[in-house]
């Protein structure tokens, strides 16, 4: 599938819930979200059903978010069923690492070839502030436990906040020098609850480069990657920049979003939805609105002008 832009879309990010075990401040309001009713969030087998139309349509790359995905009840199920769909070439799942001692093995087994895990402190009482209550030393776990499994591909994902986490860019970076893994640094986003920590605590990407001034830029392994990746001489792993405000990407953008509540955003900060709820019992009518959200993506975000989602991260999907 192609966009008006001319842009080719082959990857799809579908949330499963919007439920998570930590509360992190960036991504959930301090009062936590308002529980969905189970009747308005999707079934498993409505998952499947929107998997196959957008492998269908051209989509390769399918990326399983939350919430917290993995606190999904089925979620093996799940990913079992999407893993073997012919045509898909990538598929992955982003999550906080929690529960990956449990359920990673699982997850390779039934086909999921990246793991991405957010982790944005290596200190445990700032991960305990910052998740609102979580233990650094289970995230550290999930991370050891993926690396052990093999999985093509091992991520961990920094959100840049000022005057939280910019004294740790150095130690983040170290990380990629014993470890075959990707640390990448995501600048920070505003997003209707968490606006004002935003714009309080905003940090461009390129601070990394001032802080590791050794790192070199390589070449992409794809040219629509959001990041830009650098390297330590002889490290294992790699460092991303993903900088959608300093740097913004939208011109390779080539990623559809799944809500958990069956709702199809063709732009993270877009504000138009489409209903897939009434279609997913007829295929080609599902697939007719998959399409027409891929002809509706708009060129670039608007955030620079203030334009943002009207949904909390959390409710979008990671």
């Amino acid at each position: 599938m192609k966009d008006s832009f001319g842009r080719e879309i082959k990857y799809a990010r579908i949330s499963i819930t919007d439920l998570c075990n930590l509360r992190c401040k960036y991504c959930m309001p301090e009062e936590g979200i308002t529980k969905k009713d189970c009747s308005e969030i999707l079934k498993i087998e409505d998952f499947i059903k929107i998997a196959k139309a957008l492998v269908d349509l051209g989509i390769d790359k399918i990326r399983i978010t939350g919430g917290e995905p993995l606190v999904r009840k089925g979620v093996i199920t799940l990913v079992r069923q999407i893993g073997a769909i012919e045509g898909l070439k990538t598929f992955a799942i982003t999550t906080n690492g929690i529960l990956l001692p449990k359920y990673a093995e699982e997850l390779y087994k039934a086909g999921i070839t990246s793991v991405n895990i957010s982790l944005d402190t290596l200190v445990p009482e700032k991960y305990k502030d910052i998740t609102r209550g979580g233990n650094l030393s289970d995230a550290l776990a999930g991370i050891e436990k993926s690396l052990e499994l093999g999985f093509d591909k091992v991520k961990i994902n920094v959100v840049l906040i000022q005057d939280f986490n910019d004294d740790e860019i150095e130690d983040f970076v170290r990380l990629t020098e014993q470890k075959p893994i990707d640390v990448r640094f995501i600048e920070l986003m505003p997003f209707k609850g968490q606006h004002e920590l935003a714009l309080g605590k905003y940090l461009p990407g390129d601070v990394v480069l001032e802080k590791v001034p050794e790192l070199r830029r390589i070449d992409d392994e794809d040219p629509s990657s959001p990041a830009r990746y650098y390297k330590l001489e002889g490290a294992l792993g790699r460092v991303g920049l993903i900088n959608p405000l300093s740097h913004k990407f939208c011109d390779r953008c080539n990623r559809l979003r799944i809500t958990a509540d069956g709702f199809i955003l063709s732009c993270l900060h877009s504000r138009k939805e489409i209903d897939l709820r009434g279609s997913l019992d007829e295929p080609e009518k599902l697939k007719q609105l998959i399409i027409k959200a891929v002809n509706e993506k708009p060129l670039s975000h608007k955030i620079e002008n203030g334009e943002l989602m009207d949904r909390d991260m959390v409710n979008i999907g990671g």
